[in-house]
């Protein structure tokens, strides 16, 4: 009985420890810093991150910068996050597709997913004339470019409720932060099945993206054109990339068991 009791008493610490340490990778993924940075930010007492810190950084799954005393990702979370992406079947099924897509479109052809409250690259290839370049792990809020609009609108309705009371970043002047707006543009989004943005993001660059669906109709990723701002801005160029966006969200769906007829839009 004694040991029973131990155990008890043992694992809540354990799991609070774990997600401690959860929540220090999470931050430090996207804010890089200082210990006393982290502990400001996360509101923890010095001495309980300085453990963490040490002992995230003993396993490989942080790097401490000597000269700066910078805190970074480190190596055994990228082999953790490799791993997610080689073996993730949505990206093994949409590649051909999107890799067909890059020679016709002359965009950043890309394949994302909804991670927390950001849209996060899990594919991502560009033409060699395309400016705008997004690498795998690139992520934004999920209210900013066409590719986490459309995830944000097919997102569950109390996840969006609770994602627009946020304080809302704006990425730039053209970035929509209302909610209101912001609503109004998700069921926009549901009634057309796409999204297109301009200048968002980045000033000199605009964005289309589509939901790509599963067997159980729930979207599971989205597929996203990036490409120079004059190019969505020319009826004609954006109308080309649509259908071609469009097709390659239908086919992928159907790819992973989906059977709804895909409606195809206009810009």
């Amino acid at each position: 009985m004694a040991s029973d009791k131990k155990d008890t008493q043992e694992k809540p610490i354990a799991l609070k420890g774990v997600r401690r340490a959860l929540r220090v990778l999470e931050h430090i993924a996207m804010h890089p810093g200082k210990a006393t940075e982290i502990a400001d930010a996360l509101k923890l007492p010095w001495s309980t991150l300085h453990r963490t810190l040490q002992q995230l950084e003993a396993g490989g799954f942080l790097q401490r910068d000597r000269p700066s005393n910078q805190f970074s990702i480190g190596p055994r979370m990228y082999f953790i996050g490799s791993t997610y992406i080689a073996n993730h079947r949505v990206v093994e099924i949409a590649k051909p597709f999107l890799d067909k897509s890059l020679a016709l479109s002359n965009t950043t052809v890309q394949l994302v997913e909804r991670s927390g409250h950001e849209s996060v690259v899990l594919y991502s290839a560009h033409s060699d004339k395309e400016i705008a370049k997004a690498t795998y792990g690139f992520n934004f809020p999920l209210h900013a470019g066409s590719k986490g609009q459309v995830l944000l609108a097919y997102a569950e309705a109390d996840f969006i409720k609770s994602y627009l009371k946020r304080d809302l970043e704006k990425l730039t002047d053209a970035t929509v932060t209302e909610p209101q707006m912001i609503e109004d543009n998700l069921k926009k989004i549901r009634r057309q099945g796409y999204a297109t943005t301009v200048a968002d993001i980045q000033m000199f660059a605009g964005s289309m993206a589509a939901p790509v669906f599963d067997r159980n109709q729930d979207v599971v990723a989205a597929i996203c054109f990036v490409g120079r701002k004059s190019v969505f801005e020319n009826d004609e160029k954006c109308q080309f990339l649509l259908e071609q966006l469009m097709s390659d969200a239908h086919e992928i769906s159907q790819a992973l068991g989906w059977r709804q007829q895909a409606k195809i839009g206009s810009c």
